[in-house]
Formats: structure tokens, C-alpha cells, sequence
């Protein structure tokens, strides 16, 4: 069996922390390395993972020098062997045959490939419809093998439930994120590479949701629209500067996008399905009917819209007059 180097930055888990590494210590799939970086908790996290580094010689415990999850994943990174790499949470918890079901997949599609599975939120307290109604888009996707097909609207791949060879992992540059989220932007630089994702159908990470996880608390998540990260990979791999840039959506998330793209004074138009906003000056743009789409002449149409039910009905719309997701439209 292949060594499987687990990355996991530690950042004040010490309620969760027992429950993690003993999930890691019983999977069935033995030959695995734990390099926990312990990101400056002021917690208990340091003394007890340090009680399992003591017992262990598979585990591994580092402080970091820097400050902040990238750094502590490219700590501890630099401190692996492994010839497949995996990233774990420190709240969170591996089913037992967690690592044997994304090595078997891996191993039979090679390299080229990024595997994953499905997961399943939480929580000693009422789970989060939020969190639910993303595990359930990402376990979705893994059933229609479509993550791809969705890259631009949210992070199609979750953080702690992947697995990929080394060789690719350097191949895309690793850790070494431009900007947070740093999850997000790792799996764009999976999908830049062309690598393609191999998914099972059944649940190989437990999500544990609770009020001082860090997708809650840190200022850098709680825009979860991420527009800079999804502008700067829109522009690099789809962007097409000979047709005409449409926005569709004029509430918070159509405006966000909208500003983000102001900041490179790329041209827009800017479109609605709301009649009172249209001939409305925002942001020194002009909104306009949504029926003006008909009149641009093959356009590149990002929806910014977060309503499901408005997305069915533009979806439909955009569909009627022959434009296709994924080629003339994009949702972000």
C-alpha cells in the first residue's frame, strides 16, 4: 500500500479533537502519515494531539511559523512523504474505511485524477439548513459526475474529501493558494489542470457542524460569494473578450458581481427580471430588461442570482432561445 500523507491544520479543536485522530487511527487503511500543524491555538489542542504524537509514530506535530490555514497546510505539507495526499479537519470525523475507498478509486483511475465521494453533515445541536443543502449539491454532483459542469457557483469538491496522487498535487501548485477561500481556489487550480474528478457514491467524510467552525467565525468566509475568486478564474479560462459580457441579476449577489468587475473596468451589460429596476442608474450602470439579452449578439451571460426557484425560470428562459450552460451561461 502507497503512503498517504494527511495534511490537517489545527486551530483551537480541542473539543473535537479526540474524536478526529481516532477516526484516523481505525481506518482500515493503514499506511497513512498525520502531520498536524498546529496553527497557535490557545485551546488544549497542542498537549493532546501531542499525547497521540507520543504513542504514534505515524502522527506528526508541528507549530506554525505563520499565521492562518494556508500557511499551516503548507507546513505541513513540506513535512510529508507520501505518494498521495489528503486533507483533513480537525473537528471533523473519517469514517473507518474512509481511506481505502478514495485509494482503491484513485488507484484504479491513476494519475490525472482527483477522487472524492460523498459526505454528510452533523452536529450536537440543530444542523444548519445551509450546510445540508450543500452536502446535498456536492453529493449530487457526485452521483451526475457533473463537478465541473458547476465549478463557477460554488466549491464543487469539499476540503477534507479529496485524495490525489503527488505528482499532481505539485503539478497544480499544491497549497500555495493566491487568496482565501483556500479551498475553493485549490479546486479551480485541480479543474485549470485539467484533472479530471473520479467520485463513489457513498460517504467517506463526516462534517461536523458547530457554532466556532471556522466557515462561522473567520472574516475571511463570510462573503460566500467569493466574486474575486470566481472573477479571476472566469477571466483566465473563460472569458471571451470578442462577445459581450451580461450580467443578470440586480439584488446583493448581482451587485457584488458587478462591482468586482468594475475594479478591472471590464464592459457589462447589466440586465433584470425586476421591472422596477429597470432604467435605474447603480453604479453608473444602466440596468436594463432581461429581454435585451435577445439583442446582444452572442453574449456570455453570468447569472448572479441565489433564488432556486428564479434560476429554474432563467435556466428555462436562456435554454428557449438556444443558449447552453456551461458555453453562453455561466451561474455564480
Amino acid at each position: 500500500m502507497s503512503l498517504i500523507s494527511i495534511i490537517m491544520p489545527v486551530k483551537n479543536a480541542a473539543p473535537f479533537i479526540k474524536d478526529c485522530i481516532e477516526s484516523i487511527c481505525k481506518q482500515t487503511y493503514t499506511n497513512w502519515e498525520l502531520i498536524a500543524v498546529d496553527d497557535h491555538s490557545t485551546d488544549q489542542s497542542y498537549e493532546i494531539i501531542s499525547q497521540y504524537e507520543s504513542k504514534n509514530e505515524k502522527i506528526h506535530l508541528l507549530k506554525s511559523k505563520g499565521n492562518g490555514i494556508i500557511p499551516a497546510l503548507q507546513m505541513g505539507y513540506s513535512h510529508s512523504s507520501g505518494k498521495y495526499i489528503h486533507r483533513m479537519d480537525a473537528d471533523d470525523i473519517m469514517p473507518v474505511s474512509k481511506l481505502s475507498n478514495l485509494f482503491e478509486l484513485i488507484s484504479h483511475f491513476g494519475k490525472g485524477h482527483v477522487a472524492t465521494a460523498h459526505v454528510s453533515y452533523f452536529s450536537d445541536q440543530k444542523l444548519n439548513a445551509g450546510y445540508q443543502n450543500y452536502a446535498k449539491w456536492l453529493n449530487q454532483l457526485c452521483e451526475n459526475n457533473n463537478h465541473w459542469g458547476a465549478i463557477f457557483k460554488e466549491c464543487v469538491i469539499a476540503s477534507p474529501n479529496w485524495l490525489i496522487a503527488r505528482d499532481d498535487f505539485e503539478r497544480v501548485g499544491g497549497f500555495n493558494s493566491f487568496q482565501y477561500p483556500e479551498d475553493y481556489d485549490l479546486v479551480f487550480r485541480f479543474y485549470k489542470a485539467n484533472l479530471k474528478v473520479v467520485s463513489l457514491h457513498e460517504v467517506t467524510h463526516l462534517w461536523r457542524d458547530h457554532e466556532k467552525r471556522s466557515s462561522r467565525t473567520m472574516e475571511i468566509y463570510k462573503d460566500n460569494a467569493y466574486f474575486d475568486l470566481k472573477w479571476h478564474y472566469f477571466k483566465e479560462l473563460k472569458l471571451n473578450h470578442n462577445r459581450p459580457t451580461v450580467i443578470w441579476g440586480a439584488g446583493p449577489k448581482g451587485k457584488r458581481l458587478v462591482k468586482t468587475i468594475q475594479k478591472d473596468g471590464h464592459p457589462i451589460t447589466w440586465v433584470s427580471n425586476n421591472p422596477n429596476k429597470h432604467g435605474k442608474n447603480i453604479y453608473n450602470e444602466i440596468l436594463e430588461s432581461y429581454q435585451e439579452i435577445i439583442n446582444e449578439k452572442n453574449p456570455q451571460i453570468l447569472v448572479a442570482v441565489g433564488q432556486r426557484k428564479a434560476q429554474k425560470e432563467i435556466c428555462n428562459f436562456l435554454n428557449s432561445n438556444n443558449y447552453s450552460e456551461g458555453k453562453d451561461y455561466f451561474f455564480l
